[in-house]
């Protein structure tokens, strides 16, 4: 591969899933599109960018400041779902079963990797408990070690402020087999039953 097809595929690298073979892939891609389509592609990214901002409410990317959700009088103020990343809002969002507000963390506390409350928007949080009206929060952290922690610790926080702190239910995905289910998602299963 010549230098700058692997300076190409060097920043494809930088994107989170996205390995050795992955970036060469689509760098070869990237050069064999005609110039109108690359020009097109790096413009949609410069106008998105351009456009896109935080919401000081909820920290979620949007394009305006509050957000259509933070903004919206429809929706349940007195409840925020706290995620780890934006995309997984829009994910709660696809549902159609939530209709109160969001927070969104940027990551999940992770001391190995440098990542403790300072770094993710715990503190925006907190303020937001002082003057809304919320009276419960639902955690919606991954199912990993990292996440568990994070719920875990905002928990402690949270609680003696006397709001209610929920934990998403975990379990088998629908068409899920027992039989392959690791033993964190069993056990999320059977902690998370409901009568029937």
């Amino acid at each position: 591969m010549n230098r700058e097809l692997d300076e190409v595929a060097q920043q494809f690298r930088k994107l989170p899933g996205i390995g050795v073979k992955s970036a060469r892939r689509l760098a070869y891609f990237m050069m064999e599109r005609p110039q109108e389509e690359v020009d097109d592609f790096l413009e949609t990214i410069r106008n998105a960018r351009s456009k896109v901002c935080y919401c000081s409410h909820c920290c979620n990317l949007a394009i305006s400041d509050p957000c259509d959700i933070c903004s919206d009088e429809k929706r349940d103020h007195s409840t925020i779902c706290v995620v780890e990343q934006p995309q997984d809002v829009t994910a709660m969002e696809q549902s159609q079963e939530y209709h109160g507000l969001y927070h969104v963390l940027h990551g999940a506390l992770s001391p190995l990797d440098g990542i403790g409350p300072e770094q993710l928007k715990i503190k925006e949080l907190l303020k937001r408990l002082e003057t809304d009206e919320v009276k419960e929060i639902i955690i919606a952290t991954d199912p990993d070690p990292e996440g568990e922690a994070t719920a875990f610790y905002l928990s402690r926080l949270i609680k003696p402020a006397g709001i209610k702190v929920t934990r998403i239910g975990r379990g088998i995905p629908a068409g899920g087999a027992i039989g392959y289910s690791d033993g964190m998602t069993l056990a999320g299963a059977v902690e998370n039953r409901k009568e029937m």
